[in-house]
């Protein structure tokens, strides 16, 4: 396969630092081109400011500013703030380049994808739809506490339909960005509100679960109810899910159905494609952020769910589920739907 050129948008922030890390030796991409806003004519390894080390392969890039005329690449990534993709990867997108954004600006737009690689890989197919307006396109990720939910719920939907889901959400103040929550603020302390978290896990778990009919999304209509809180992990957001089934199941059966999913990342063998998307813990106290959250094959990108048991209404599970909210909810789910999209031939 022919290496193709990378370049990312926001290179020096909380999540550019996790691209960095997943393609400074991918067997398919090559990092061609870093920007930064505040850091424009900075070596990389002098611009980032995160307590990361740098690799070598990339210290000495120039950072340059978010102008496409200057991209020299097959493909970007985009961790930009939503206000400034808005305008940013428009521009990109006029210019022909295909983007792969974690900004929520254009997630909800109809004829852009919201992927889970494992979970919708069919709603690539909207890409046709742009294509027949502008020379590039947009393929957009979730928001990070949705990628650990949805990841979880599309066997159980496959498998036994859904008809509510109620989720209570514990993040990691790394989802707040760099430099995130002040230390007064988070230590010792929990903060029961993230603004539009809420909001955001609900729409794009309805559209990302949705079936492309062959014009449009149809979004699934069951409810899903979600409570989000900040707490003083650094790195894993651990939910508790409960859903409501629509179907009977046995609890024997449920666990094998969470450790026998595998999706089209998986079956393609993909780079970033973890062997196992879902880990089962039967360790009664697990999942653990500090002890799971680099969990697989790859690590960060699988999620660990645990606690599996039944409700007191009939139809009725609950378990807990973890995800690396910088990796597998944002740049590893990105890296991994840039495969999808290159090996389809989308790119390159």
């Amino acid at each position: 396969m022919k290496t193709l050129k990378v370049g990312i948008l926001g290179a020096t922030g909380m999540v550019g630092v996790e691209y960095i890390d997943l393609l400074v030796n991918h067997p398919w991409f090559k990092i061609s081109t870093l920007s930064g806003k505040k850091s424009v004519g900075k070596k990389y390894g002098e611009a980032v400011k995160i307590l990361r080390n740098v690799p070598k392969e990339v210290e000495d890039i120039e950072v340059i500013e978010t102008d496409p005329k200057k991209f020299d690449a097959d493909l970007v990534f985009s961790s930009l703030p939503s206000e400034a993709a808005r305008e940013i990867e428009l521009e990109f997108i006029e210019h022909g380049f295909p983007i792969v954004s974690e900004a929520s600006a254009y997630r909800m737009e109809p004829d852009v994808p919201l992927m889970i690689p494992e979970v919708n890989p069919d709603h690539l197919e909207l890409i046709k739809m742009q294509k027949k307006k502008t020379e590039g396109f947009i393929v957009t990720t979730p928001n990070c506490t949705a990628i650990g939910l949805v990841l979880s719920l599309k066997p159980i939907l496959d498998q036994y339909g859904i008809h509510k889901v109620v989720v209570a959400t514990y993040q990691a103040v790394t989802g707040a960005g760099f430099p995130g929550v002040p230390s007064y603020s988070i230590l010792g302390n929990i903060i029961p509100y993230i603004k539009k978290e809420e909001e955001k896990v609900s729409i794009e778990a309805k559209k990302i679960l949705g079936r492309f009919n062959g014009n449009d999304i149809e979004h699934v209509r069951f409810p899903i109810e979600a409570s989000c809180a900040r707490v003083p992990t650094i790195d894993g957001h651990l939910e508790a899910v409960y859903v409501e089934t629509e179907k009977e199941f046995q609890l024997d059966e449920v666990i094998e159905v969470f450790k026998k999913f595998r999706g089209e990342p998986q079956k393609l063998n993909l780079p970033t494609a973890p062997r196992e998307p879902i880990i089962v813990t039967d360790i009664e106290d697990r999942p653990q952020p500090r002890l799971d959250v680099y969990a697989g094959t790859v690590p960060g990108m699988s999620i660990v769910v645990g606690r599996i048991r039944r409700g007191e209404s009939k139809n009725v599970l609950k378990y807990f589920v973890l995800s690396h909210n910088r990796i597998r909810g944002a740049a590893g789910t990105a890296v991994l739907t840039a495969e999808l999209l290159t090996i389809k031939g989308y790119v390159g």
